[in-house]
């Protein structure tokens, strides 16, 4: 348990710092990909890829740096999911991706007890 909350705070540390990284390069409104950044595009164009292609949906959303919006899609049938980042002028990122999505809702432990 320690070892995934962990490893999730170090993802969405790394997700911080891309973000960051994405607002200072000049995007266009089109679709990019570069072998060391991700892939942007209009938003309206990322979603329908998402959706048609791999079959995600939005799982959850977020404020992140600079204005920005964070965003997890998923597919029940397939478990990809993906993360992107909405810029404020609506220019859409991937940041991540991958295999086996599974939701969790975890509560968290009472103040004062051991984790």
């Amino acid at each position: 348990m320690t070892r995934m909350l962990f490893a999730l705070s170090l993802g969405f540390a790394g997700l911080i710092h891309a973000t960051q990284t994405v607002q200072a390069e000049a995007v266009q409104p089109r679709t990019v990909q570069t072998p060391s950044g991700p892939a942007c595009g209009l938003r309206a164009r990322v979603l329908d890829r998402l959706a048609q292609r791999y079959g995600e949906t939005r799982r959850g959303i977020g404020l992140a740096a600079n204005n920005t919006v964070m965003e997890v899609f998923a597919s029940a049938d397939t478990g990809s999911w993906s993360i992107t980042v909405t810029l404020p002028d609506g220019v859409t990122c991937l940041m991540a991706s991958g295999q086996g999505f599974e939701a969790m809702t975890e509560e968290l432990p009472a103040k004062g007890d051991p984790a």
